[in-house]
């Protein structure tokens, strides 16, 4: 019994599968095992009419692919090379355990690539269980940047079958291992993107705003952004998306995965993800879902990166209470009759809203029309839980003539790479944000002075215990902007001044 490699998606995974072929004596028969999909079993006839065009004898026996494990379900034409290699080369000796085979094949025994084939070997790619591939000739130039891998690129299945009996191999494609963008090794590489398309220095006045957006940034803090209309919500939201920390290699191969599942153009750049749904969207569009196979929302394409969630209070009450989850844990379980899916939701979360519903409550020209009724409804669309997960609380100022640029992007982001730096070499492995309760305690040392503080606001101001710990997470970032070791009482009041009064 021969095997060979392939894979197949569950959920946002790529899955290893294992193709085995047997050929035993008995009335001539051809049948594909191991839970596969309507698209798997139509290979039969593919395969079948590229040996016969390709002047293979169809072997007269009862050949029998099973595709493991058996309980995963499998899906896609990727198989189609696979399977027919596996009907060709029972009979040779040829090793063929180590090779991953991709590729579809049309009816004269060409071999195409198929809309799968780019995120599944991504995916493979992450999680360093591939090493040499054979990968339709065509997908070689798409597939160049995908680091580490050995492709072997075949136009044809005869291509594919003189490559795996051949006893000197042709030569591979290696990709690159890098990415053409400044980095530096800590505990593993990071690449820094440099290119600010939209620049903090286009935000005039606003200084609370962008320190707290500065503190967000460094730390992969959740916040909300409350004030009028154009007082500059959105501006900062999508600005931050160009001083979040560097990203990791793996992380970088990651959000390529879901640019190519999402159609997107994949780039390889090492900028983290943006997420915008309008509030009008469904809560499958916004979490994922489907009746048969549960697919990614935008969520989970907002993985490693950032979620914003414009006009807050009008998205409807079942998405909000829903996102509850997510941001306490860092992903996103979907449950079918058909399958049960947990993605990963680890991204940083900006909420934008106005005081009122007619948005001039903090407005200084413009008076409010609506009573207090309205406002107070308009704010009870948030719930306290909800809220409670929100790190930094910010009120937008007004907006004044005298309101001058500050701080620009870079000079923003060299602050966050600045404190990546700290972070990791005290040993941090995740964001303060995103810190548990043993590495809070560990991590987030304050002084006597600020121990003090942190009981003297429990007891007024009644904080939760997540409340405490989310204070404390922001006083361990805003310490380490002031490089300082320990978390002291100003860093802490800081921290205190952001929280939801």
């Amino acid at each position: 019994m021969k095997k060979v490699k392939c894979a197949t998606y569950e959920g946002l995974d790529a899955k290893v599968v294992e193709v085995e072929s047997t050929l035993t004596k008995g009335l001539p028969s051809f049948s594909i095992i191991g839970m596969v999909s309507t698209n798997i079993s139509e290979s039969k006839e593919r395969v079948k009419s590229a040996l016969l065009s390709n002047e293979f004898t169809f072997p007269p026996k009862r050949i029998t692919l099973s595709l493991t494990p058996s309980e995963l379900k499998k899906d896609g034409s990727q198989f189609d090379l696979a399977i027919a290699l596996m009907i060709v080369l029972n009979q040779n000796d040829v090793d063929l355990d180590e090779w991953f085979i991709f590729g579809e094949l049309s009816l004269d025994g060409q071999v195409r690539e198929n809309t799968q084939l780019y995120p599944l070997l991504l995916s493979l790619a992450n999680q360093g269980a591939v090493k040499k591939a054979i990968v339709p000739h065509s997908a070689l130039e798409k597939l160049s940047k995908i680091p580490n891998i050995k492709f072997y690129g075949v136009k044809t299945l005869n291509e594919a079958k003189e490559l795996l009996q051949s006893d000197v191999l042709v030569e591979a494609y290696v990709s690159s291992s890098g990415f053409d963008y400044p980095s530096y090794i800590l505990d593993k590489e990071y690449f820094v993107y440099n290119k600010y398309d939209e620049d903090f220095l286009e935000v005039k006045g606003q200084e609370l705003a962008k320190r707290a957006a500065l503190i967000s940034a460094c730390g992969m803090h959740n916040i909300l952004l409350e004030g009028s209309p154009g007082s500059g919500k959105s501006m900062i939201a999508q600005r931050l998306r160009y001083i979040l920390p560097p990203l990791s290699q793996s992380e970088i191969l990651d959000i390529a995965k879901l640019d190519s599942l999402e159609g997107n153009k994949v780039e390889f750049k090492p900028l983290r993800n943006y997420a915008n749904p309008h509030h009008t969207s469904t809560s499958a569009a916004i979490f994922g879902g489907g009746s048969h196979k549960a697919k990614i929302g935008e969520v989970g394409i907002a993985n490693n990166g950032i979620l914003f969630f414009d006009e807050l209070p009008h998205f409807s009450k079942n998405i909000l209470e829903a996102l509850r989850e997510p941001l306490q844990d860092g992903k996103i379980k979907i449950s079918r009759v058909n399958s049960k899916v947990v993605y990963p939701a680890n991204f940083l979360f900006i909420g934008a809203m106005n005081p009122c519903p007619c948005g001039n409550l903090l407005d200084d020209a413009k008076e409010c029309r609506c009573n207090e009724l309205e406002i107070k409804r308009y704010k009870n669309r948030l719930s306290d839980p909800f809220l409670d997960r929100i790190d930094l609380n910010v009120t937008m100022q007004n907006i004044s003539p005298s309101d001058s640029p500050s701080l620009s992007s870079k000079q923003m982001h060299q602050c966050v790479i600045d404190v990546h730096h700290i972070i990791k070499k005290r040993g941090q492995k995740d964001f303060t944000a995103k810190l548990n309760d043993v590495d809070i305690d560990k991590f987030c040392i304050m002084d006597d002075d600020a121990k003090q503080t942190l009981d003297m606001a429990t007891t007024r101001f009644t904080l939760s215990f997540r409340s405490i710990k989310k204070v404390q997470k922001v006083a361990r970032t805003i310490a380490d902007l002031d490089a300082s070791e320990d978390i002291k009482k100003k860093h802490l009041l800081e921290a205190l001044s952001y929280r939801r009064r």
